[in-house]
């Protein structure tokens, strides 16, 4: 009988080569150590510059984040300013950032802010994202050394399914493990409604400043968790974090 490593060890490669395609390093580039020596030395226009280019390619940490906002708060620019610090407390959630929110939108109450376990447990786990992908790679690799071992005592005996159990979670960890997405309440007035549409009924009338769970698109309508329940607002009223 043919054996099956052959098959399963290509398998196996052809997986890896699928799965880790769209993983990409989000790690400290020479262009933003450049960047963050030019915000030492006070050259903000050219630091900002830099780090606009790298924050629309994904490249980006907290620390970016502030000086950013820092800087576009500097030039009077109070909704990129916000923006910055909204995306912040996606990856960091804390008071400070809601109080300058505040302040820069002239809001006393925000709402979209609130942060439970779950979410922090999520938030945990998209943080740590790539050393749970080593972590669970390396159980991968243990477990294809264990079917090489086993297979050479007795080949009858030979699990396959711990390998293939390991390669499903390594692949939706990758593919699916990531933060729910957010937007941020950027046009004065928005009005939020109960269905897509201008014939919707009006649930809430809001201005810059709160922030939504987004939870799909429709046309020119985003479908928004707010306060709990199911709505809808407007594409061009919302920045997505």
């Amino acid at each position: 009988m043919q054996s099956t490593r052959p098959i399963f060890l290509v398998n196996l490669l052809f997986f890896f080569l699928i799965v880790f395609q769209p993983v990409y390093s989000q790690g400290v580039t020479n262009s933003l150590l450049r960047a963050d020596s030019l915000f030492e030395s006070r050259s903000y226009k050219e630091a900002f510059e830099i780090y606009s280019e790298n924050y629309q390619e994904g490249l980006y940490s907290p620390a970016m984040l502030l000086k950013m906002a820092f800087i576009a708060e500097g030039i009077g620019d109070k909704e990129q300013a916000t923006h910055y610090l909204g995306k912040y407390y996606d990856l960091n959630p804390n008071e400070q950032i809601i109080s300058k929110i505040k302040t820069l939108t002239g809001q006393t109450t925000l709402f979209g802010y609130e942060v439970d376990d779950r979410d922090r447990f999520v938030l945990f786990l998209v943080n740590y994202k790539q050393y749970l992908l080593i972590a669970l790679s390396a159980l991968l690799l243990l477990s294809v050394i264990m079917i090489f071992w086993t297979s050479r005592k007795n080949e009858s005996r030979v699990s396959y399914w711990p390998t293939a159990a390991l390669m499903i979670l390594i692949f939706l960890v990758n593919n699916f493990l990531d933060k729910p997405g957010t937007g941020l309440i950027t046009h004065s007035p928005t009005y939020i409604t109960t269905h897509p549409s201008a014939g919707g009924e009006l649930v809430d009338q809001i201005e810059p400043g709160h922030r939504v769970k987004i939870k799909s698109s429709k046309d020119i309508w985003f479908e928004v968790e707010w306060k709990n329940q199911r709505a809808y607002i407007r594409k061009d009223h919302i920045t997505r974090l």
